[in-house]
């Protein structure tokens, strides 16, 4: 654990309101992930079990569709990934590849199990956060689906 790694999480959303203790609690339990620019995170597809969080490089998320590869988006230092992991237990439900060195914070399931018997109520709390930014999310989505469909229906 670093002072950097502890500094970048105070600052992330999911673990709003979340104390310095309990921050450091988890960092002792996580690991750090290396990935090459090129090489992936992840897969579509693939078991599911744990977050990231970018510390350095850049990142695009990638889902396939008809035999092809689409960027549905790019994340950068400070930014999450992986997240639906934690709360539906389903395989990822897209790719993740490095377009520049990286180095990631890799947060599973069971620290976050370790740190319910420690402080239920800080795990709660991340979990909240978890919901809350995906529901913001969920939201990005819904406004963008809208707009689409505004665009096809041509004006009386």
């Amino acid at each position: 654990m670093t002072h950097s790694q502890l500094s970048l999480l105070q600052q992330m959303p999911i673990f709003g309101g979340i104390t310095d203790d309990v921050l450091e609690f988890l960092l002792q339990r996580t690991r750090t992930e290396q990935c090459a620019a090129g090489d992936f995170f992840f897969r579509e597809g693939d078991k599911a079990e744990e977050l990231f969080v970018l510390e350095r490089g850049k990142v695009e998320i990638l889902r396939h569709w008809q035999g092809r590869e689409y960027c549905i988006s790019t994340l950068g230092q400070g930014d999450c990934f992986g997240e639906m992991a934690l709360i539906d237990f389903c395989p990822r439900s897209a790719s993740v590849r490095a377009l520049e060195d990286c180095s990631a914070i890799e947060l599973s399931a069971t620290d976050l199990q370790e740190l319910y018997g420690k402080d239920p109520a800080q795990f709660t709390m991340i979990y909240m956060n978890l919901g809350r930014e995906l529901s913001r999310r969920l939201r990005d989505v819904n406004d963008l689906l809208f707009k689409a469909g505004l665009q096809g229906k041509a004006a009386p």
